[in-house]
């Protein structure tokens, strides 16, 4: 990659990261089905005239069920569910527990679309869910917690890697743009009766408010566009690689802003899940040693 682009994939990797910031000073105030509405109709808001422009409006048409689901899967619930979890969990441990989904997405299309899993993705498997029982057996030493925000934190992934899955099946061929607003839109509709029904009691404060608007346009809707713009750029193998800096961000962000502190068996266990996450991508290969003729 050349410099641009690794630029970009930091600037990424940074909105991603500050994403579990803003849920987490966010959700609280605006509950978590609001929240989740303005994210969504906000980014649509963002995606829309790109669309717009590009005169592919059409082909969200054509495929609206396909995309309605990859909005249930990937951005509706996921959403909600990482809301709920950022009321009981710092921001770094957030972040890392995001960096299972390509680990569930593995398991999913094993599953589902038959694809193999290589002794290295096995491996990969185990040592990720054992970096995952490391950061749950910390935080649920603490005392202060249960295991529920660990559990739907793990959802939200799951739903992350289904909805890959999904895409993969019903949506080869069309436009990342198409799906991402789409999805988007289909998400807001979604979501409006169960915003609607548990609006805040009392206005939200404008540091909420600055959070989730950051939220939605910049973590969701330009951290769309500049994924989609590095998925043409440089390919979706590398591109997919802003998933090992994610975690990284979360945490320096939650310590600078938040003040959070995260054990020392937590950041094993946030490594020992990218470690994991690399060998079941394939990021990391076992190569043979080749011995050559004397």
């Amino acid at each position: 990659m050349v410099i641009k682009d690794i630029i970009s994939l930091l600037v990424l990797a940074g909105i991603w990261g500050g994403s579990f910031i803003f849920m987490r000073v966010a959700a609280p105030e605006f509950g978590i089905y609001v929240l989740v509405a303005i994210r969504t109709l906000l980014a649509t808001a963002v995606l829309f005239p790109l669309l717009l422009l590009r005169g592919s409006v059409r082909e969200i048409k054509h495929h609206w069920l396909a995309i309605a689901l990859v909005g249930l899967a990937n951005t509706a619930v996921p959403f909600v569910l990482f809301n709920y979890s950022s009321l009981h969990l710092e921001a770094g441990v957030n972040a890392i527990l995001n960096a299972t989904a390509p680990m569930f997405g593995a398991i999913v299309a094993w599953l589902w679309l038959g694809d193999r899993l290589t002794k290295s993705a096995i491996a990969g498997l185990f040592i990720g869910f054992v970096g995952v029982t490391v950061i749950s057996q910390q935080k649920l030493g603490e005392g202060d917690i249960s295991f529920l925000p660990i559990l739907t934190a793990l959802l939200a992934t799951t739903g992350y890697g289904i909805a890959a899955c999904m895409m993969k099946k019903w949506l080869q061929g069309v436009k990342p743009l198409v799906v991402a607003t789409g999805s988007q839109a289909m998400a807001s509709v979604m979501l409006a009766p169960f915003a609607l029904a548990t609006l805040p009691a009392t206005m939200p404060s404008v540091n909420a408010w600055i959070n989730a608007v950051a939220l939605a346009v910049g973590g969701t809707g330009i951290a769309y566009i500049l994924y989609f713009k590095l998925i043409a750029d440089v390919g979706p193998a590398k591109a997919i690689t802003v998933a090992y800096l994610v975690p990284l961000f979360g945490i320096i962000w939650g310590v600078l802003f938040l003040q959070e502190h995260l054990s020392a068996q937590t950041i094993v266990g946030g490594l020992m899940i990218l470690f994991g996450v690399a060998l079941t991508t394939g990021v990391l290969k076992r190569k043979r040693l080749k011995v050559k003729p004397a």
